[in-house]
């Protein structure tokens, strides 16, 4: 197809015409070959059919044929393409045509284009032909060129601007804007707004943010924030947080008009809502000065006495910001912060302590007064250790004015040298008794008796890795039930005392410990398709020494069901797996092949297999765990899980630490109970430290052999 002509040329053939049906012609001729290129998607020459396009749309003719043409080259990378593109958009489109709604996203993506023609041509567009509902999806990047410091583009926004507040203004009502009777809500005055209806609200609250973000007088400002000061009696939690959101963002420039709205402020502190009372809080301290200081502390002090622990660092952070900065004296801000040490001292900043001696340090005249005030608190409580750091130094510093009593600030006490020390020896007895008990455990680390010997390891780890955990394991032992066995009499064990009782054919209930006690102490694997894993450890009769270290081992962390105690004369240690005795009484030997079911990084793990008897249903299988790696691997834990429809008892090991180069192995039972003869399969999670690094690894074995679960 020939290349059309250009516009000057199809303009002075125009001009040449002699008579209008001349001319007619002419357009129609030129018309038709510019829908031939449409039709024939001429991206070449798009920009010069639409130009002149534009051009008989000028003189009259019909044009709107082309508007998809100008949409098309709007989306165009060629400035001059979008160039023509926006002015045949603003000759040829308006709010009836349906290409119009196509415009909104190609003016919202020039608006935010890197070059300022670009922006400066979107601009222009949405001035001339920008409806409302495309002026409030555009509001956002209208408002972010309002803010840029590039004067061309200022210059286009100034008339812009006007132009599309003009056509808003001049829209009037129209149906389709109508929102639950009110009409143009956004045009609304703020006193005739019927405030009992949720779209009410949301105009006035656009009312605010209009206020809040043009240059108005006091007045209208003041206005606002009394809107937003009705907002906090709302009973809507949604309409109080937004008050409070929207009054922080203004305090700063409307600090007195905001303060008259306090007592509401302090209110919403009350309030059931957490995000509602973390606002309240921040805008508390915003509001804080050297004229409300001590009613805004007394309040924000009685919401950290009540508050929840979530609160309490942010909450002690700000008072000790807002007294260090508006204090009306010293031994007030030295009352304050000792009062947020008492409270929520475990909450504290770490530079609580050195700032807090900072400030007694240079009160010359509050250190008999501040060393009486610390003596009387560390009588009361020791449990907040900055305060207890604070005390002790104080004490060792002024302990001198506290013995001769010459606080003159409040009525002195009577305390000798002797009861000073008593105090001071009571903040260290805990920490050496509990060095001291640590010593006593690790004497029995390498005890030749392999039960101390593994529950000493076991402590050691307690106090050691799993310190968080030890208050939870080391409370009192719940009331033993009795448990029964399948001969003719019974050993029930009863707080360390057996007796004899008569059999019982009613099995009791298994004690079932909650679930998320054995996650927290195993670590274990999770996920809704696997169950708990159940430790269970044989229950052995009382023995010299035996009750304290058979804490760990009898406590039934899944509620599995005890085995029952068999009388005997030698003790059932943990570990009698090692031993020439069997583990299990009732295991009868199958001709079941071993496996191998990890072998990465040095280690590896076997299973062999063994078939319990007078259940056939029970399998026992027993770990071996051996390292070839140059290294020896400690704290080393075997963890396993498996489906739902099975039951698994994972028993203790023989140890924590697998030799290195292979000069020895860890065993340990594992007991998986299959009542509907399902292929087994087994989930295994190992961790272990090898040379001061931490491993962990998770794997799944399914190639157990037929014989260990049919």
């Amino acid at each position: 197809m020939p290349a059309p002509i250009r516009l000057r040329e199809l303009i002075r053939t125009i001009r040449t015409a002699r008579t209008q049906a001349e001319e007619r012609e002419m357009i129609q001729k030129e018309c038709a070959a510019i829908r031939s290129s449409f039709r024939e998607e001429d991206n070449t020459y798009r920009c010069r059919n639409v130009a002149k396009l534009l051009y008989m749309h000028m003189l009259g003719y019909p044009a709107h044929f082309g508007q998809l043409e100008c949409l098309k080259l709007i989306a165009s990378q060629k400035f001059t393409d979008k160039r023509i593109g926006y002015l045949g958009a603003m000759l040829l489109l308006d709010e009836r045509q349906d290409v119009h709604l196509l415009m909104t996203n190609c003016i919202k993506n020039d608006l935010n284009h890197s070059t300022q023609y670009v922006q400066g041509l979107a601009l222009c567009t949405l001035g001339c032909m920008g409806s409302s509902e495309m002026c409030r999806d555009l509001a956002g990047e209208v408002e972010k060129l309002l803010k840029t410091s590039n004067s061309y583009l200022r210059k286009k926004l100034v008339p812009q601007l006007v132009r599309i507040l003009k056509n808003l203004i001049m829209s009037g009502y129209s149906p389709e804007h109508d929102v639950s009777g009110i009409s143009d809500p956004f045009l609304q005055v703020a006193t005739n707004t019927e405030t009992s209806k949720n779209v009410g609200n949301a105009i006035l609250y656009e009312t605010v943010l209009t206020i809040m973000d043009i240059k108005s007088e006091s007045g209208l400002r003041v206005l606002a924030i009394n809107i937003l000061g009705r907002f906090l009696l709302n009973n809507d939690k949604n309409i109080r947080y937004v008050a409070l959101t929207s009054l922080l963002k203004t305090v700063q420039t409307d600090h007195n008009a905001v303060q008259r709205h306090r007592s509401t402020i302090v209110d919403c502190l009350k309030d059931l809502d957490v995000s509602i009372k973390r606002r309240a809080m921040e805008l508390s301290f915003a509001l804080v000065n050297g004229n409300n200081i001590r009613g805004m502390m007394k309040e924000l002090l009685y919401f950290l006495d009540s508050c929840d622990p979530e609160f309490k660092a942010d909450c002690a952070s700000g008072v000790f910001l807002a007294a260090e900065k508006y204090a009306p004296s010293k031994r007030w801000h030295i009352d304050t912060i000792m009062r947020v040490l008492t409270t929520a001292g475990s909450y504290v900043r770490d530079d609580s302590v050195p700032n807090l001696i900072q400030l007694i340090t240079n009160s010359v005249e509050m250190h008999a007064y501040t060393v009486q005030r610390l003596y009387k608190a560390l009588l009361d409580d020791i449990s907040q250790q900055p305060l207890v750091q604070v005390a002790s130094w104080c004490i060792g510093e002024y302990g001198d004015l506290l013995v001769s009593g010459q606080c003159e600030e409040e009525e002195p006490i009577q305390v000798t040298e002797d009861e000073v020390l008593d105090v001071l020896e009571g903040l260290l007895c805990p920490t050496c008794l509990h060095l001291r008990i640590k010593k006593v455990v690790s004497i029995y680390g390498s005890s030749i008796d392999v039960e101390l010997q593994q529950r000493a390891v076991e402590y050691n780890a307690l106090f050691k890795k799993y310190d968080h955990m030890r208050p939870a394991l080391l409370e009192r032992m719940p009331i033993m039930e009795k448990t029964a066995t399948n001969g003719p009499t019974e050993i029930v064990q009863t707080n360390g005392e057996t007796e004899p009782s008569v059999v019982e054919t009613k099995h009791l209930p298994p004690v079932t410990q909650p679930a998320n006690q054995a996650n927290d102490l195993l670590d274990l694997l999770g996920g809704n398709d696997v169950p708990v894993i159940q430790t269970t450890m044989p229950t052995k009769p009382a023995s010299a020494g035996g009750e304290l270290l058979d804490l760990l081992g009898d406590l039934s962390l899944s509620g599995g069901p005890t085995p029952a105690p068999a009388p005997s004369s030698q003790p059932s240690f943990l570990l009698d797996g090692l031993t020439s005795q069997p583990l299990f009484n009732d295991i009868a030997t199958a001709a079941i092949p071993p496996m191998t079911a990890y072998n990465k990084n040095g280690l590896k793990i076997d299973f062999t297999f063994e078939r319990a008897n007078p259940n056939p249903n029970v399998a026992v299988i027993t770990i071996h765990a051996s390292n070839s790696a140059d290294a020896d691997m400690t704290e080393f834990v075997f963890q396993a899980a498996v489906p739902k429809t099975f039951q698994l008892q994972l028993l203790s090991p023989s140890s924590n630490v697998v030799p290195a180069l292979n000069q020895g192995t860890v065993t340990q039972v594992i007991r998986v109970l299959n009542p509907q003869k399902q292929q087994l399969r087994m989930r295994i999670k190992l961790t272990y430290t090898l040379k001061g690094s931490p491993v962990q690894d998770l794997a799944e074995v399914n190639n157990f052999p037929p014989q260990s679960w049919q």
